[in-house]
């Protein structure tokens, strides 16, 4: 099922928690929904779900509003918020035919779907204990059935990896990655990394309102402007290789990183690459390359940038 957000704004007295937000997420597509503390990551999430209701704009899913079909669209809609609201001292099992049973799945197929959460969350071994009895990891895996129990379209996750090891967040990871084939899947996190490493597009939020759209490699090249590479020369003189270099054409800008070893950094004009006449000029000149590394941005820059104001 699609998502169309049109002109989303959530107030909190004076204040716009949400403010005239307008974005889409299709099947099939993980969208990782990024912002600091406060930016209105979560109050988007439970309006979506329909925890929260809309002040101002709509949302459209499936093409219907979520304003005349709430009922409806809920048992579409499967919620992981950020504190996993788990019953501790229910058995896994007992605990997801309790949410099977609220979720109006058909009495007949409960089982069915059951062992279908348990054999795709990784549970079976842990199936049998209380949900106290468990680790971090597990517990997160439990909420991640008990959102999938009743089969939804669209999966919200909000900081599903909050305190999770390495192992296990390598874990979650893939399992989102897997069912984020078949389902729409809006992931908030605050681990970077696990953005780039699990999902198709990036919106970022802040105070309110949407201030990037894109992959990482988009927001990467919008933020970075220009090409910059890092290059080392060898069989060469410094003076005529830095000459050589800016005189190309697709060469804006030659700094020296080391002399010594003729290590540089080379900013190309805009929309263009120096890639391809950078290693034209070493074969012409006889000159060995031996490292030519393009300079990405981070996301954890680009983050900064847009949210620190």
């Amino acid at each position: 099922m699609n998502i169309k957000i049109q002109n989303l704004t959530k107030r909190y007295g004076a204040q716009k928690a949400v403010d005239d937000i307008s974005f889409e997420v299709k099947t099939g597509e993980i969208l990782g929904f990024l912002g600091p503390n406060g930016a209105g990551k979560t109050t988007t999430m439970k309006m979506i779900t329909n925890y929260l209701e809309v002040h101002e704009g709509d949302i459209i899913i499936d093409g219907k509003s979520i304003k005349g079909h709430a009922g409806t669209l809920k048992r579409h809609i499967g919620y992981l918020p950020e504190h996993n609201p788990l019953y501790t001292e229910m058995s896994v099992l007992d605990y997801l035919k309790f949410c099977a049973a609220l979720q109006q799945v058909p009495k007949g197929s409960i089982p069915d779907r059951i062992r279908e959460m348990v054999r795709v969350c990784g549970l079976d071994r842990e199936k049998h204990k209380n949900i106290g009895e468990l680790s971090k990891g597990y517990r997160q895996r439990v909420g991640l059935a008990q959102a999938m129990i009743h089969d939804p379209e669209i999966l919200i996750l909000d900081e599903p990896t909050t305190g999770l090891d390495p192992n296990q967040i390598v874990e979650i990871r893939d399992l989102i990655r897997q069912i984020g084939r078949q389902k729409t899947v809006i992931l908030s996190t605050h681990i970077l990394p696990e953005v780039e490493a699990t999902c198709d597009r990036i919106l970022i939020i802040n105070r309110g309102k949407i201030v990037a759209d894109g992959t990482s490699a988009t927001l990467r090249k919008q933020a970075q402007g220009q090409e910059v590479l890092r290059v080392r020369i060898e069989e060469g003189d410094h003076e005529g290789i830095y000459a050589a270099l800016q005189n190309l054409y697709t060469t804006q800008l030659v700094d020296v990183i080391d002399a010594d070893t003729n290590f540089y950094e080379i900013q190309s004009v805009t929309d263009m690459s120096s890639k391809y006449e950078v290693f034209k000029l070493c074969v012409a000149n006889g000159w060995i390359l031996t490292e030519m590394t393009p300079f990405e941005t981070k996301l954890e820059d680009i983050f900064r940038d847009l949210t620190l104001n």
